[in-house]
């Protein structure tokens, strides 16, 4: 597919979130000042855009693999999916979490971060089967999507689950993670999915 008027390949890893920081903030110095208040907006969405960039990072390796990697796909909403990888192994909706120097810990059904309770699972597991919803319709074949969460910074990682409904890794290991997955999808396949999801009229009024 060539390329379209917003190709969404051309996004960088935060785009939406550096949007929403502008939104918030358009004054460069107190953007700069909020980024060291903790009690701040601005803090908490600066922390989320060092997360997303560190994890987009870690997904760009897979390009070039056989994999196509799309960041910030917005939702007509506003909202957006942190990355989104597809290649062989499937597609994969990631989302990034950075927790530094917090310990993160995954049973079976929830994820802790110093032991207090998250609803990290069941949103990137909502998010996972609305993308598989909107792709199965515009491809005409049904195409399954796995989440992701790719921890970042993290002091300690602990994964209990031996077949997690969702994926949970360590960020610097996401991309050998999904390039180690068995292949599922054919190149045929690969290349309607990725024309399908990198034109923005995808996800406008999904």
């Amino acid at each position: 597919m060539s390329a379209v008027q917003g190709d969404l390949a051309l996004n960088r890893p935060g785009d939406a979130v550096r949007r929403k920081i502008l939104e918030l903030q358009p004054s460069a110095f107190k953007r700069l000042v909020g980024r060291w208040l903790r009690n701040s907006e601005i803090y908490s969405w600066s922390n989320g855009l060092v997360g997303e960039r560190v994890t987009g990072r870690r997904l760009n390796r897979l390009k070039g693999r056989g994999w196509h990697i799309l960041h910030a796909v917005q939702w007509a909403s506003g909202s957006d999916i942190d990355h989104l990888a597809i290649g062989p192994a499937g597609v994969f909706t990631i989302n990034s979490k950075r927790h530094k120097g917090k310990t993160v810990w995954y049973g079976d059904r929830a994820i802790t971060v110093n032991r207090a309770a998250t609803r990290h699972i069941t949103i990137s597991q909502g998010e996972a089967l609305r993308v598989s919803r909107v792709l199965s319709q515009r491809c005409g074949f049904r195409v399954p999507v796995r989440p992701v969460i790719a921890v970042v910074h993290a002091a300690k990682l602990t994964v209990k689950s031996a077949a997690p409904p969702v994926l949970v890794l360590a960020a610097d290991q996401v991309d050998r993670a999904l390039a180690g997955l068995s292949p599922t999808l054919s190149r045929d396949q690969i290349d309607r999915i990725y024309a399908v999801a990198r034109d923005p009229r995808t996800w406008a009024t999904a």
